[in-house]
């Protein structure tokens, strides 16, 4: 059997608006609120793969890095000016508004108030 992640747990201050915020900027569907009590404010990244946004005391922010083609990644730049959110070419400066990232053609990072730090990397 091929190994496959299924899902994370993305540490958040409030799981419902990190998760409506990720979603918007990534253009992905917000899932249902699962888990015993909702807990979990699930975002489907692909069939295998779902972000499972929690609410904790005090979070501490992950590095999750996606890849995607040039049209996605058009239109996470386009969502991310829209909705006036930070973005920038570098993890040490996610606010640059740049996109010439160091590993590939176009890149870019952006954080959420958990101090998350999104990496969208594009090959064009």
């Amino acid at each position: 059997m091929t190994i496959t992640l299924n899902h994370t747990i993305v540490p958040a201050l409030d799981h419902r608006r990190a998760a409506r915020f990720f979603a918007s900027v990534m253009g992905l569907a917000e899932l249902p609120p699962a888990g015993r009590s909702g807990h979990f404010a699930p975002v489907r990244i692909n069939e295998q793969l779902t972000l499972d946004f929690m609410t904790v005391a005090d979070p501490v922010g992950m590095h999750l890095a996606f890849d995607v083609d040039a049209a996605t990644f058009d239109a996470i730049l386009v969502r991310l000016r829209a909705a006036g959110v930070p973005y920038g070419s570098r993890p040490t400066e996610p606010g640059n508004g740049r996109t010439d990232h160091p590993l590939c053609a176009r890149g870019l990072f952006f954080t959420d108030d958990a101090g998350n730090l999104y990496e969208v990397m594009s090959p064009a």
